[in-house]
């Protein structure tokens, strides 16, 4: 608990003074409205703003930040863990992010593995935060400018090694968001106690629980219900409110 304490005290140190996000009116002042109930300490009502403004856009780490915090207050280490994820995909180059990540992750007792299922999913945010994918894009171009204007101008043939260097070049940069793109999705655990279930049903059985903040590959999905396989290769159906995946916005559904 004093893990979990020390990430309360962080975030609700720097969440609320992240950077305003650029949401069109009237969504900008509902972000406003979401912190102003964050600091008067009504928690669930500023998540469930929060929730309502992922989903219809625009999302940004920003919103998830300050998502973090709230969750984090209410006592929902998951939420709070799942909501910085979400913020690191969006903005992997963000270090306060990445630190806090890591904070609450120790206060989860969580194994590092235990939040990064997937490795190819690193390479993907690495690419993103270095724009490999217009890096190996300007390579591949400059290798087709140089051949064409080795072929073009008399006396430019030694341009054809910087041309082959330049295509070279951009492939290697190019398999790195290309690996990436093979991760497959993945989810992270909300709710603590979240049932295993052997269907995609309210009435199917549950066949164990899964670790409250543990990231899990998504291997199927059905309706609100996700097929994972937890850290220790058990395999079943979870709801996706308890299971949020990490790819995307959350659905809007009502919190309780």
């Amino acid at each position: 608990m004093k893990g979990a304490a020390l990430v309360l005290a962080v975030l609700s140190a720097a969440a609320l003074a992240a950077p305003a996000l650029a949401f069109p009116a009237p969504a900008g002042e509902r972000f406003r409205e979401a912190n102003d109930l964050v600091r008067a300490g009504d928690y669930p009502k500023a998540m469930g703003l929060y929730q309502e403004l992922a989903a219809s856009g625009p999302e940004s780490a920003s919103l998830y930040w300050n998502w973090a915090q709230a969750a984090a207050a209410r006592g929902a280490q998951g939420e709070a863990l799942w909501a910085l994820l979400r913020a690191r995909e969006l903005d992997p180059g963000d270090r306060a992010v990445v630190r806090d990540v890591e904070r609450l992750r120790e206060a989860l007792n969580l194994d590092p593995a235990e939040i990064a299922p997937e490795p190819l999913a690193a390479a993907a945010r690495f690419a993103r935060r270095l724009r490999l994918d217009l890096l190996a894009a300007g390579l591949l171009a400059l290798s087709v400018l140089t051949h064409l204007l080795a072929r073009a101008v008399p006396g430019a043939l030694r341009a054809r090694p910087t041309a082959w260097a330049a295509f070279v070049a951009g492939l290697a940069v190019a398999a790195v968001p290309i690996a990436g793109s093979f991760a497959r999705p993945t989810a992270a655990v909300v709710r603590r106690g979240a049932p295993l279930v052997d269907a995609a049903s309210p009435s199917a059985e549950a066949v164990g629980a899964l670790r409250e903040g543990e990231v899990v590959p998504v291997l199927q999905a059905s309706g609100d219900w996700l097929r994972v396989e937890d850290n220790a290769g058990a395999r079943g159906w979870a709801h996706a409110e308890d299971v949020r995946r990490l790819d995307g916005p959350p659905p809007t559904a009502p919190r309780d």
